[in-house]
């Protein structure tokens, strides 16, 4: 296989601190790898540590610096990528790559395609040195990161899961003869607009709304993007191979909040409950993940864990920290944390 070139180390729109650099994909596609910046050769206390792989959720893109500080407090180097079509890797890549411009960010209609994505990802971060990688997926991005750590044996030491995407959080109507209908509209037209993201949770979030967190709201508006019926019927087809069974072949940690919460209207306990995804089909479906699976529930914890208000968020935090520890893929020599 030939090597893809590599490209330089840019500034990140995270700050003086942060540096991003696309990956070259096949068929003129690009994903984002973003990291902090590296000390000076021989001063770097985290050379050929453990590195952690982050994998964003639909809407989404990396901005939770505070994960990145904690596990490098750890000892671990921890990396980020933005999916093709995702964040800082909107509107880069060839037309070919991107459909047409009609389809908008964070589209496609195979889920397939994002497993080039993370091989590029790994690829560049074992050539930084790091021979042992945990990847660490959040909603989508844990189901996209399930099916390419079973399709990847030996790859990763550890697959961690935050709020894994596993099932629509609809009725039964809507899972299965709804299914069945989105599969045949995502087959013969696949950009129809099938449905969008409810905005509660994103204005929840936002320090613009009264939330804690500032990010890009082009690159996560609270609306969301259209969801459209070709991607609906990967995303589907992705749901009935997990609830198959796979085989992942490395330790797995599923981490969910207690309860979930209402998912189409504005409530007080957005933000301590999982108001998007139903953590009873994630429970469900993660023992079938493979041989080696921990569950673990974050009391009070939001859909996405590590956004969650604290006690919460330090508590999940600690839960994968630990674990990692437990399961024998531990940090270097703990560094203090970078703010």
């Amino acid at each position: 296989m030939t090597e893809e070139p590599t490209t330089p180390w840019r500034t990140d729109v995270l700050g003086e601190d942060w540096v991003a650099r696309p990956l070259a994909l096949p068929a003129g596609a690009v994903a984002t790898l973003v990291r902090r910046r590296v000390p000076d050769v021989g001063q770097d206390p985290l050379a050929g540590a453990p590195a952690v792989l982050y994998v964003h959720g639909f809407v989404d893109y990396f901005f939770q610096m505070h994960v990145a500080e904690a596990f490098e407090s750890r000892g671990y180097r921890f990396y980020a990528v933005d999916l093709r079509g995702y964040g800082r890797s909107i509107g880069q890549g060839s037309r070919e790559a991107l459909g047409s411009p009609d389809d908008g960010p964070n589209y496609v209609t195979d889920l397939g395609v994002y497993a080039q994505d993370l091989d590029a990802a790994v690829r560049a971060i074992r050539a930084e040195g790091h021979d042992d990688v945990v990847l660490l997926g959040h909603s989508t991005g844990g189901l996209i990161a399930s099916l390419w750590t079973d399709a990847r044996p030996g790859q990763v030491r550890a697959l961690v899961l935050n709020s894994p995407w596993f099932d629509l959080n609809e009725n039964w109507f809507t899972r299965v003869p709804g299914t069945w209908v989105l599969d045949a509209l995502g087959r013969i037209a696949p950009r129809l607009v099938v449905g969008s993201l409810d905005p509660h949770w994103g204005r929840a979030l936002h320090a613009q709304t009264g939330g804690e967190w500032d990010y890009d709201l082009a690159w996560k508006p609270h609306e969301g993007f259209p969801a459209r019926a070709g991607w609906f019927r990967t995303i589907r087809r992705a749901h009935a191979r997990i609830a198959r069974g796979l085989d992942i072949d490395c330790p797995v940690l599923v981490l969910t909040s207690d309860r979930s919460g209402p998912s189409k209207h504005w409530h007080r306990d957005l933000l301590t409950t999982d108001s998007v995804l139903d953590v009873e089909h994630i429970r469900a479906r993660a023992p079938g993940l493979g041989h080696d699976v921990t569950l673990a529930t974050v009391d009070g914890g939001a859909h996405d864990l590590a956004l969650s208000p604290e006690p919460a968020r330090s508590r999940y935090l600690a839960e994968v920290l630990d674990w990692l520890a437990r399961r024998g893929v531990q940090g270097v020599a703990e560094s203090p944390a970078r703010g």
